[in-house]
């Protein structure tokens, strides 16, 4: 087995852990601290590791015998050399107590296979994509808004984010101010990519939780589109527990049908991270 030096320090001697089997040893790349309570980083890419856009993978840190693995959204496209994640901390969190203080050189453990709802192959044909998301929720949709295959399968895409405070959603806006000048999407986002944030605690210029948004009307007014509407739209959902459940039924309520990747249909949910 490959051997690898865990952060963790016992009488001030490194103990060497095994890397399990069947999971990849990736080296930290980058990372960014948003705020006290999200992070981004960005981890070296195995050649042979595939995935689709919007799918997570399992992860883990090499400090123990048998390592803790969550379920952890990928945020960069299926085309990109590295692999970004986005994170909460969580002070006392089995993983993310460990991962937030990982800085570059750092291993990242990372398992072979990635799966999920949040791909476009779980969605029938349609004229615009809502995104909708809260917190780290945006993370598959970071993925998504840079794949050319969103653009090419949508004429508009309406990426939604909502956090507690502005600070928390730097992450999405340098997201959009990314895409509109990636040489390879930049073009085929202007005009059809648009970011609608709006906060819940700290008093902003758009306020309120995005349920309550979409059901006022508001969420559309403020962007001078039609409402919800099965015919031209389909809809992608990530984030709390109580914001899935609340879009889920409204978007029901409007006569739209749950896909997956073996039934294409109008709207598609994440549950990896639930519970």
């Amino acid at each position: 087995m490959q051997q690898v030096t865990a952060l963790k320090t016992v009488d001030a001697q490194r103990v060497q852990f095994p890397i399990p089997a069947n999971v990849y040893a990736e080296t930290v790349v980058s990372v960014k601290h948003y705020t006290d309570r999200l992070f981004s980083f960005r981890v070296t890419r195995p050649q042979a590791f595939r995935f689709r856009s919007g799918e997570f993978v399992m992860i883990g840190l090499p400090n123990a015998e048998k390592p803790v693995f969550r379920a952890y959204s990928i945020a960069s496209p299926s085309w990109d050399d590295e692999i970004e994640f986005f994170s909460i901390k969580v002070p006392d969190g089995p993983l993310t107590s460990e991962l937030q203080k990982i800085v570059p050189g750092d291993t990242l453990l990372l398992r072979q296979k990635s799966t999920g709802t949040l791909v476009l192959d779980a969605l029938t044909p349609a004229k615009r994509l809502f995104m909708i998301s809260t917190g780290t929720g945006i993370a598959p949709f970071a993925s998504l808004v840079r794949d050319p295959e969103t653009y090419e399968k949508f004429e508009d895409v309406i990426l939604t984010h909502t956090c507690r405070d502005h600070a928390e959603l730097a992450y999405g806006e340098e997201l959009f101010d990314q895409s509109a000048n990636d040489p390879l999407i930049g073009e085929m986002a202007n005009g059809r990519l648009t970011l609608y944030s709006s906060t819940t605690r700290e008093i902003s210029q758009r306020m309120g939780r995005i349920t309550r948004l979409m059901e006022n009307g508001k969420l559309y007014s403020d962007l001078g589109i039609a409402p919800l509407n099965r015919e031209t739209d389909r809809v992608m959902i990530c984030g709390s527990m109580h914001m899935l459940h609340d879009v889920k039924a409204l978007v029901e309520a409007a006569g739209f049908d749950e896909g997956s990747n073996n039934k294409p249909a109008d709207f598609v949910v994440e549950r990896a991270f639930v519970g």
